[in-house]
């Protein structure tokens, strides 16, 4: 994850709402899924979204790893339509 104009690395920007829970459920969803792009293959000059949904919390790691890297995947894919 970068910050503000650095070239070559992906962007990252991560939402919890409150329908994923209280303060404490947001900031886990987010501190997992931040975890979770880091072993996932992000393109470099990419921007991605992540929008957090209540499961997140409670989800196994690796299913979670997998799921996120899958719809990273599948975004890759729409662009080449």
């Amino acid at each position: 994850m970068c910050t503000g104009g650095e070239r070559g690395l992906p962007q990252v920007g991560i939402v919890a709402s409150r329908g994923v829970g209280g303060a404490v459920a947001r900031n886990r969803a987010k501190r997992r899924l931040r975890e979770a792009l880091m072993r996932v293959g992000l393109k470099s000059d990419t921007a991605y979204v992540v929008i957090a949904s209540s499961g997140v919390v409670t989800m196994r790691f690796d299913s979670l790893v997998s799921e996120l890297g899958a719809a990273i995947a599948a975004s890759g894919e729409e662009e080449k339509q």
